[in-house]
C-alpha cells in the first residue's frame, strides 16, 4: 500500500489567485473546477469560486485549494498573529506548509519566487540542522517553511 499527503488550503474567495501564484513559484499544471462547473447556477453569487483546485509540479510538489462556500473577503490563512518568543519570531498559526529540497540552489530558487509579496519571518540561511532554512507568510496568509533536507548524518 502507498499513501500520499497533499496539503489542502482553504480560502475566502481568492483560491484561484493563490493557485496561480503557487504555479508561478513551483511550476506545473493548475486545474480548477468552479462551483458553477458542478451545477451551481452560473449567475449565482460564488459560482465562480473554486470547489476543487490543484497545482501539480513535475518536481513532486502538489497543493490543493478551494473557496469556502459563502465566504469572501480574503484568505482563510490570515487567521493567527505573529509574536516574539525567546528572541525569535514565531507564528501562532494552526499549521505551516513545509517544503524541503535536496540542494541549496533549488531551495533558494523557490524561496526567491515565493518571497515576492510575502512577509519574511525567518530569512533563508544556514541553521544548526540545515544548510538552508527559512520561514515566510505568503500574500495569501499561508505560512511556509523551506529548507534543504539534512543528510542522514546531519548537516
Amino acid at each position: 500500500m502507498s499513501l500520499t499527503t497533499t496539503t489542502h488550503l482553504n480560502f475566502r474567495g481568492d483560491a484561484r489567485q493563490a493557485l496561480e501564484f503557487y504555479r508561478s513559484v513551483f511550476g506545473g499544471e493548475l486545474s480548477a473546477t468552479t462551483y458553477g462547473d458542478v451545477g451551481m447556477p452560473k449567475d449565482a453569487p460564488g459560482a465562480d469560486g473554486i470547489v476543487f483546485g490543484r497545482v501539480d509540479s513535475p518536481t513532486g510538489f502538489r497543493v490543493m485549494a478551494y473557496d469556502i462556500p459563502g465566504e469572501s473577503g480574503g484568505s482563510a490563512g490570515n487567521a493567527g498573529s505573529t509574536t516574539r518568543e525567546h528572541g525569535a519570531t514565531v507564528t501562532d498559526r494552526p499549521f505551516f506548509v513545509s517544503v524541503s529540497g535536496e540542494t541549496l540552489d533549488e531551495v533558494v530558487a523557490v524561496w526567491q519566487r515565493l518571497a515576492v509579496g510575502s512577509t519574511i519571518i525567518e530569512p533563508l540561511a544556514a541553521s544548526a540542522w540545515s544548510p538552508g532554512f527559512g520561514m515566510l507568510v505568503d500574500p495569501f496568509g499561508v505560512t511556509w517553511i523551506l529548507d534543504v533536507a539534512a543528510s542522514p548524518s546531519g548537516v
